[in-house]
C-alpha cells in the first residue's frame, strides 16, 4: 500500500508546487507556472526581462533584463558604466566607469 501512496502524494506535492506559482507569475509578471502565457518573455504584453530586472533597470539605468535597449551602457542616451559607478567617479573624480576618460590620471 505505501508503494501506492507514495506516487500519488508526489504528484499532488508537485501539482501544489506548480499552483503556489501562479501567485507568484500574476505578481512577478512572470510565467514559471503556465498560467499566465500572455506575460512570457519578450511576447507584446510583456518586454524581456521579468518585472523585477525590468525595475532594477529603471532603478539603476541598466539593460539586464533586455526590455530598455537605450539604457545600454555606451550608448547616446547612457554613457558607459551604472549609475552607481558614475556616481562613484563624480564623488572621487576615477573613471571606473569610463564614462569620464578626462579624470584619468597619468
Amino acid at each position: 500500500m505505501l508503494k501506492t501512496i507514495l506516487p500519488a502524494l508526489g504528484a499532488a506535492a508537485l501539482l501544489a508546487a506548480v499552483s503556489a506559482c501562479a501567485p507568484v507569475d500574476r505578481a512577478a509578471g512572470t510565467n514559471t507556472s503556465g498560467r499566465y502565457p500572455a506575460q512570457s518573455d519578450g511576447t507584446p504584453g510583456n518586454p524581456p526581462g521579468t518585472a523585477a530586472t525590468r525595475a532594477l533597470d529603471r532603478a539603476a539605468g541598466t539593460d539586464v533584463s533586455g526590455a530598455y535597449p537605450a539604457q545600454r551602457d555606451g550608448t547616446r542616451a547612457n554613457p558607459p558604466g551604472t549609475a552607481a559607478t558614475r556616481t562613484y567617479d563624480r564623488t572621487t573624480g576615477s573613471n571606473t566607469s569610463g564614462a569620464y576618460p578626462q579624470n584619468q590620471r597619468y
